[in-house]
């Protein structure tokens, strides 16, 4: 039996090199017959549109800059390996001034700027606008060959037209997108309970590091700054905003010579939106009200801070009932400052009033109206 079982065995070893030598037979071919890399075909004419789309961005992109933040408690969307912040900027003029969003730049004791070109320049915060979510930087040693960007207005846009975004999405620096404005005349929550009307919706992809670049029309315009996105997972789900360029051209002039917006209020804290709804209350309660201002000088009460006991409730405005925050700020940004918003309240001992409240500036109380 042993005999027989030694043939068995040398047939076997043929067999399994016969098909080693099958299995490596490419191996060797491709040793002994290298392949040539093969011709490129040579390309066709670029269609009108994407020439549009290549000029746009070669002649915006050295306007538009990389805002790295180090140090602060700025809000910014995306952190790199060394632990800094940045969202984007473009440049506004020859002075060395850069709009931004102030969610970027926000409590930063640090900002440095990085150009197209790959230059860094230390910036300094010059002036901030929370209710708009707009801030000023400047350069503090301004090269002599800026070019700021070219503006246009918001006022006549369609939903429908081109829209292009030029940012520096998840820290990648000099990125364009593409899509068209969605929708217009939407309306935008600060962090200081304010928001920004007119808000411009596009499709553009808008990721965190965007914020605080142009969105831009196809002749190259500047229509408005990229500021927020709606997404349960952080990244585009095709819903981005803007601040329109009409507002962020009456802001930045004045954040450039004041440092700050002067922001029309009736001075009081309201309890927030989620604060609302736990107390189950009809209307704005206020938290509390600010030394000074018209609020206080009516005698209007907030939250007792010893019994935590509500004081007064906003119901309505101007005849309109009030059942948020957005509404009773809406209302007091309409009427400006000098102008005046008839409210009514509703006392803690459960009785009603109406009273007329003149509008002041609040803009130093950043979480007030």
């Amino acid at each position: 039996m042993g005999a027989d079982a030694r043939p068995s065995r040398a047939a076997a070893a043929v067999i399994v090199g016969l098909l080693a030598l099958t299995l490596a037979e490419p191996f060797f071919m491709r040793r002994s017959d290298p392949v040539e890399p093969r011709t490129f075909a040579p390309h066709g004419d670029l269609a009108a549109a994407e020439r549009t789309n290549i000029e746009l961005f070669e002649r915006v992109s050295p306007s538009v800059v990389q805002v790295v933040i180090r140090g602060g408690s700025a809000s910014v969307f995306e952190e790199d390996s060394g632990g800094d912040k940045s969202g984007s900027g473009f440049i506004w003029d020859t002075a060395g001034n850069i709009v931004t969003n102030n969610h970027v730049v926000g409590g930063a004791t640090d900002i440095l700027v990085r150009f197209a070109a790959g230059e860094t320049l230390a910036a300094r915060l010059i002036g901030s606008a929370p209710n708009y979510d707009l801030a000023v930087i400047q350069l503090r040693h301004p090269p002599t060959a800026l070019r700021p960007v070219t503006i246009g207005s918001s006022s006549d846009l369609k939903i429908g037209q081109f829209a292009y975004a030029i940012g520096n999405p998840f820290g990648l620096d000099q990125s364009l997108s593409f899509g068209v404005i969605s929708a217009l005349h939407r309306r935008l929550p600060t962090n200081s309970l304010h928001q920004v009307a007119n808000v411009i919706q596009t499709d553009a992809a808008v990721n965190p590091g965007n914020s605080g670049g142009p969105l831009l029309d196809s002749s190259g315009r500047v229509i408005g700054v990229n500021t927020a996105i709606i997404s349960p997972s952080g990244s585009n789900a095709g819903i981005g905003f803007a601040i329109p360029m009409d507002v962020v051209n009456r802001v930045v002039p004045l954040l450039i010579s004041n440092g700050r917006v002067p922001a029309p209020g009736i001075g009081i804290v309201p309890v927030s939106d989620e604060g609302i709804t736990g107390l189950g209350v009809e209307g704005i309660p206020i938290m509390r009200t600010l030394p000074g201002l018209p609020a206080e000088t009516a005698k209007l009460r907030g939250v007792d801070p010893r019994t935590g006991i509500l004081g007064d409730v906003i119901v309505s405005v101007n005849g309109k009932s009030v059942q948020r925050v957005s509404d009773l700020a809406g209302a007091i940004d309409a009427a400006g400052i000098g102008g005046s918003v008839r409210l009514g309240i509703v006392h803690n001992d459960r009785t009603e009033s109406t009273v007329t409240l003149t509008l002041e500036d609040v803009g130093q109380n950043r979480l007030g109206l």
